[in-house]
């Protein structure tokens, strides 16, 4: 439990990577009670420097013994950083923020997006888990959906960008796209296919049942943050050659009557949604305006004409924003506010 204090010290394991970046750039937006603040990655970092509120501060290897006398960590250095160090972080009395996939589907561990069950925290947390980013901004419009409608089945095609691979991937798709309109030779690292002017349908490893660990994750954590197994996921994730923002197309069905009119005048009043909704006129979300902002953007809000009680939305945020970093310092921000 976090004692209530004016100033906190905060740690982020995994500080020069890309979300480590953006949690640092968000902590200063919103002016976050910090008295002392750590950056903390791999002995690869160790030395260098970034700015905080005009300060430069230098990064210093991550270790068990980095938490001693912090009390929040966010951690976003991948999965098998956190399971080594977060246990220490705790024994320290510092409580973890995990960005990775390490602890979201443990029983014991909170799994939390504020604007849909903040409650969950608890009351004396010691390690709260980030969702994926593509499954935050789909149960942002999903929550409330669920709550007036019931939801049935919920089937989900997504369109990532090449950010959520890290700052290897931006370059990767930068270098391609020169290479491509220079004729000159494509080089593949981050992914097994060219990215540059193709989709990819894979993301994370390949499962026996046929499906990715990215689409199952969205499974999984779907109904454990909604509280309810009997919601249906149906997903397919695709990477494709956009830097920033993830686009998601989902067809939502209800277990009674259900339409695009209603979950467009539902939506429009929940926090953290903006509806751009204006076929028309050509308004719609697109991941070039969900970039840097915090919002979940919906629009496409269209009755299914194949299937009663059903609606299809279009739904577009700012992965490293909304998908990560931000919905980490929100949780820190409910933690403070205990």
């Amino acid at each position: 439990m976090i004692k209530n204090k004016e100033k906190y010290h905060v740690a982020i394991a995994g500080a020069t990577g890309a979300v480590g970046r953006k949690m640092l750039e968000i902590l200063e937006e919103r002016d976050f009670p910090i008295g002392k603040l750590k950056l903390l990655a791999s002995s690869r970092s160790v030395g260098k420097v970034l700015e905080f509120k005009g300060k430069e501060i230098v990064i210093e290897e991550l270790r068990e013994s980095s938490f001693v006398d912090m009390d929040i960590a966010l951690f976003s250095a991948g999965a098998g950083t956190s399971l080594q160090f977060a246990p220490s972080a705790v024994k320290s009395n510092c409580v973890v923020i995990d960005n990775s996939s390490a602890y979201r589907m443990q029983k014991d561990i909170p799994l939390v997006v504020p604007e849909v069950n903040p409650a969950s925290i608890g009351e004396n947390p010691t390690i709260i888990a980030n969702p994926n980013c593509s499954t935050i901004q789909m149960v942002i419009v999903l929550k409330p959906i669920h709550e007036k409608f019931k939801l049935k089945r919920v089937v989900v095609s997504t369109y990532q960008s090449v950010s959520g691979s890290g700052q290897k991937a931006i370059d990767e798709l930068k270098n391609q796209t020169k290479a491509l309109l220079s004729d000159k030779e494509i080089k593949t690292n981050v992914y097994p296919y060219q990215i540059a002017f193709n989709c990819l349908p894979h993301i994370d490893k390949f499962l026996d049942n046929g499906y990715t660990k990215e689409e199952m994750k969205m499974v999984n954590e779907t109904k454990k943050i909604l509280g309810d197994d009997s919601v249906q996921v149906c997903p397919t994730t695709v990477r494709v050659p956009v830097l920033y923002s993830h686009s998601e197309a989902l067809n939502i069905e209800a277990e009674g009557p259900i339409t695009a009119s209603e979950i467009k005048n539902l939506l429009k009043a929940q926090p953290g949604i903006v509806i751009v909704d204006d076929p028309q006129n050509n308004k719609y979300p697109l991941a070039i305006h969900g970039e840097n902002k915090n919002e979940v953007f919906v629009g496409r809000i269209r009755d299914d004409i194949s299937l009663e009680r059903a609606v299809n939305l279009w739904v577009v945020s700012d992965n490293l924003r909304k998908g990560a970093a931000l919905n980490a310092i929100q949780i820190a921000e409910l933690l403070v506010a205990l």
